[in-house]
Order: structure tokens, then sequence, then C-alpha cells
């Protein structure tokens, strides 16, 4: 087993982000926060605030508590996917792209002149000076470099920040020793109790268990895929289908009325339905929900009859908004498109106002995707153009489309992305929350 996959993390990134593009920042414990408010969450540390122990999903509360010189900066997700691409391009210029897992990952494939550890490593560290040199000098990544991707992703968790890591098959499984059970992908929070009834607590335990003991733990072939992984062989990536479509957004304090959630509602829906047609589905079932502020909820679904057309899931989605009963204040709304079919497996509508729906719904998404986001767009929702931002999560390959009007016929963005200039910070005082009280400055 030679060294075939070359893993690149990226080190916090958001906020390394914005440490590259604001220089003040650097040195000082960052967190990134989703939006104004004292009570949301950090979303991304920097390493100086994970040294006081704030880290993603910490309250806002909490992190001024544990570090009182933290700094809040509001999200710039357009700002992220921007970097995200220099990136992928810096990256790709070193070694061709297998698979872009994340904002913040991506799997390279070594050719075969470059498998054995000194041009590995040698290809790893084009990879960082590139990195620095076509994204910035302060965005790090830690490289994992091993027999399969599972591997290669748990070497470049090894060393962290800035770090380069082989795991070669000589050095299986004794170099994994010194890591605890839940340093590997899928063994998480419900896992580990499995292993820990039976006695295995150490790595190296794990590694003397047999195939079919993996197998019984997890019930299934997935234990037999671990045990393959986990000692270097190749594992054949599944196929993937995707289930569903959807957006989900807290709301302003602003919002948070029952006219403010049902337009940021509509607002998420024609975002899903542009990205249902770009994928290239049709959906035939539409759940809407309404989380309150002082708990519980509301939730409505209906069929969509193999819907693709962003007018009549709107109709539809007005039919379930009028029998409406919300018991609390709005907090959160989100919506879901399910029960999907691919276009090649749909039957396209028979009726002409159906087909000239939509023909309507691809030809705005053309527009737009030519010159820019909104540039046409349902009436209903022009209010509320300015809610929902775009979002990305860590665990999900960002859109391109939706965060720069990308056009599909332009080819990988990565290779192509003109030079970006990020708009200047602003410093402002945030909105207060009712009942909220503090008095706080966050800085985007």
């Amino acid at each position: 087993m030679s060294l075939k996959v070359l893993f690149v993390d990226m080190n916090a990134y958001f906020a390394s982000v914005e440490q590259q593009y604001r220089p003040e920042l650097r040195g000082r414990p960052v967190a990134v926060v989703p939006l104004r408010a004292e009570t949301t969450f950090c979303i991304a540390a920097s390493y100086e605030a994970k040294a006081f122990g704030v880290k993603t999903g910490t309250a806002v509360f909490e992190a001024r508590r544990m570090c009182p010189g933290i700094v809040f900066v509001e999200a710039r997700h357009e700002l992220y996917v921007h970097v995200h691409l220099a990136i992928l391009g810096a990256v790709d210029s070193c070694v061709p792209i297998h698979r872009v897992l994340s904002i913040d990952e991506m799997a390279c494939h070594l050719s075969s002149t470059d498998r054995s550890a000194d041009r590995a490593t040698q290809k790893g560290l084009q990879i960082k000076e590139a990195i620095r040199q076509r994204a910035g000098d302060f965005l790090r990544c830690s490289i994992g470099i091993a027999p399969n991707a599972f591997l290669a992703k748990v070497a470049g968790d090894m060393k962290k920040p800035d770090g380069l890591t082989l795991i070669d098959s000589h050095d299986l499984p004794y170099k994994l020793y010194p890591l605890a059970l839940s340093d590997f992908p899928g063994i998480g929070r419900r896992m580990l109790p499995r292993f820990l009834r039976r006695g295995i607590t150490t790595v190296q335990q794990l590694c003397a268990l047999s195939s079919d003991d993996l197998e019984r733990i997890w019930g299934g072939i997935v234990g037999r895929n671990f045990w393959l992984a986990l000692h270097g062989h190749d594992v054949p990536e599944p196929p993937t289908r995707r289930r569903t479509v959807g957006h989900s957004h807290v709301l302003p304090p602003k919002l948070r009325t029952e006219l403010g959630a049902q337009g940021v509602l509509m607002r998420l829906l024609c975002k899903a339905a542009a990205r249902l047609r770009r994928l290239g589905y049709w959906a035939g079932r539409l759940d809407v929900h309404v989380s309150f502020r002082h708990g519980g909820g509301w939730h409505r679904w209906t069929h969509l009859n193999q819907c693709q057309d962003t007018s009549s899931m709107l109709d539809a989605f007005l039919s379930l908004w009028a029998r409406r009963r919300l018991v609390g204040q709005p907090f959160k709304v989100g919506l879901t498109l399910s029960d999907l079919m691919s276009n090649r497996s749909a039957t396209q509508p028979l009726f002409a106002e159906q087909q000239r729906r939509v023909a309507l719904s691809h030809v705005m998404d053309r527009i737009n995707g030519r010159y820019g986001r909104d540039a046409v767009h349902m009436a209903t929702i022009h209010e509320f153009l300015d809610t929902a931002p775009t979002r990305i999560a860590f665990s999900n390959v960002p859109d391109i489309h939706d965060a720069m009007n990308w056009d599909r016929d332009d080819g990988d963005p990565w290779r192509t992305a003109p030079v970006w200039t990020p708009p200047p910070p602003a410093r402002y005082e945030p909105e207060a929350e009712e009942g909220n009280g503090s008095d706080v400055s966050v800085e985007i």
C-alpha cells in the first residue's frame, strides 16, 4: 500500500479569513458569529480563542465570560466562498482535487510518481506555499497523507495548526495508538458507548479487532468498511443520492413576527426552488416549520405533485400558511423540499400552464446567473431580498452559484475565479434583543 491520498484541512477557517483580511485581529482571540445578538452562538473561533476554551457552539455570553478580550465578528459568507475558491485554485495548481468535502476540507489523489514519502511531502509543502501566495499568508492548513482518504483525514488532524503528517503502510497500526477512539471519523457520540460497553477503550484494542467484530459492533457492513479503511485498504465511495433540499434561518429581532416569518419563509423557498432546479430535481413534498423563542413550534406539510417551479411552490406554501396557528413568537423558520426525483425520472408537466411556469422559472435562473442574484425575482419577496443571506455549514460544500451568481457554463470556478477585493469592515452597535439589556460592541 503506497501513499495515495493527500487531505487538506484549513485551520480555524472562518476566523483565519477574518484575521487575513483584518490584520488588526491577528494574535487576538476572535469568534465568528452568525448575527448581531448577545444570545447567539459562535460558529468559529481562532486558535487564540480556542486556548480559552471557546469553540464552535459556545454561546456568545459564555465566550465573553471565558475570554474577556474576545472580539466577535459577524460572518461574511460571501467572503469565505471567494477565499475558498482561491484555496481550491491553489491546491489544484499543485495536485488535482479529487473531491471537495466542505468549505475547509478537500481530498486529492496523488499520481503514481508522487506516492513516495519524499515526493508526497514535497507536494504538501508546495500546497502550503501556494495557499499563502494565492489566498493569504495568514491562512494555514494541516495536511494528512496516507494510503486512503480515511487515514489521510486522521493524519491531518494529528497536528494542528499548520501540520503535515504522513501515515505510511509500515506505520500501521502503531502510529495510531496514541489517538483516542473519538479521533476517528465514524466514532461519535452514538458509536463510542458501543465500544466502551465491550471494554474497547484504546486504539490498540480497536486495531486488534477483526472485521467481523467491527461488523457486529456497527450492526452492518459499515463496520467491515471501517476495518478496511483503518488498515489502509481502499474502500469504494458509496453512491450518493440527494434526499432533501432546504433552508432555515434564525430571524433577526425586527422580523420575529408572523409577517416577518412569512416573508423570510417565502425568500427561503425561492432560494430552495432555484437550487432544486440547478441540481436537476423535482420535489413531491414541502415541509414548513417555525420554532418559537421560548420553546415549541409549528409544523405543516403538503404534497407538491412533482413540482420544480417557484410559483407553484409559493402557492402551496401560502395555502399551508393560511392555516397556521402560531402560539408563540417566531424565532427560527425553515422549510424542506423532499420526495425528490431526478430530471431523468420525473414525468414532465402535461398541461400548458404548468409548462409555462416551469419554463419561466428556468428563464429567471438563467437571467440571475448572468446578471446577478435576484436581478429578477418574485414580487412577493421584494421587501425581503436582504433577509436570509447565504450561510455556509462546515459540513457542506459551498453552493458557488448561490454565493457568487456563478454561471453553470463557466467551468470549474476555482480555475477561472476573478480577483476579488472584499468590502471594508464596519464597526457597529448591535440591535438590542428584547429583554437583553446588554450594551455590547460587535465588529464586522
